[in-house]
């Protein structure tokens, strides 16, 4: 999403606030895919879901996700919506909908390793240009829902761009930039002071 910013300096921070253990989440990222985040409690450890997988709703718990876009202008924009499922992809997924009125389709996968680190994270986000024809809304909504598990490709081994065939298979596809994403802190005592 941070990628998806049109200017150099443009910050976009999401906010989830809810009431499970994680205590929220912050995540801010630029037009550079350079991400840092926290959640408030890092040391929650869950079963897994009733389907074997990381229980990320059962994590976040019931709240609001707050999009928040600061593009230089006097007042940032921030758009929030209430947290449908608490499942990250699908709440974002609700986001772009609602309050940015883009049909979107959003896939994310984490595979967690036995002693708590990240094996495996990955995703999509695919959003369709204005007036686009119903054969290719059909096609993709075909195609997004035969992927039932982006943790499952990822540990597969795809990569974003074989992801980016999964899902727009039957499609001409063009990759014209790619923008690697990487963890940045811009933290300084200075900034610190500032703030």
């Amino acid at each position: 999403m941070g990628t998806m910013m049109k200017g150099e300096k443009d910050i976009l921070t999401l906010q989830i606030k809810a009431g499970g253990p994680l205590e929220g989440i912050t995540v801010t990222a630029d037009s550079k895919g350079r991400v840092k985040g926290y959640v408030g409690n890092p040391n929650v450890c869950i079963p897994a879901n009733s389907k074997g997988k990381l229980d990320v709703a059962g994590a976040v718990g019931i709240g609001f996700m707050n999009v928040i876009k600061d593009m230089g202008l006097k007042e940032p924009y921030v758009g929030q919506v209430a947290l449908q499922t608490s499942e990250i992809a699908e709440d974002l997924t609700y986001y772009f909908a609602t309050s940015e009125q883009v049909p979107s389709a959003v896939g994310l996968g984490v595979l967690m390793n036995k002693d708590n680190t990240v094996r495996q994270a990955g995703g999509f986000i695919v959003q369709l240009m204005p007036f686009a024809e119903e054969s290719t809304i059909a096609k993709l909504e075909e195609n997004v829902q035969k992927i039932t598990s982006v943790t499952n490709l990822l540990e597969e081994g795809h990569t974003p761009e074989s992801l980016l065939d999964k899902v727009l298979e039957g499609f001409d596809v063009e990759i014209n930039e790619k923008i690697p994403t990487k963890f940045y802190c811009n933290c300084s005592r200075e900034r610190v002071e500032k703030a």
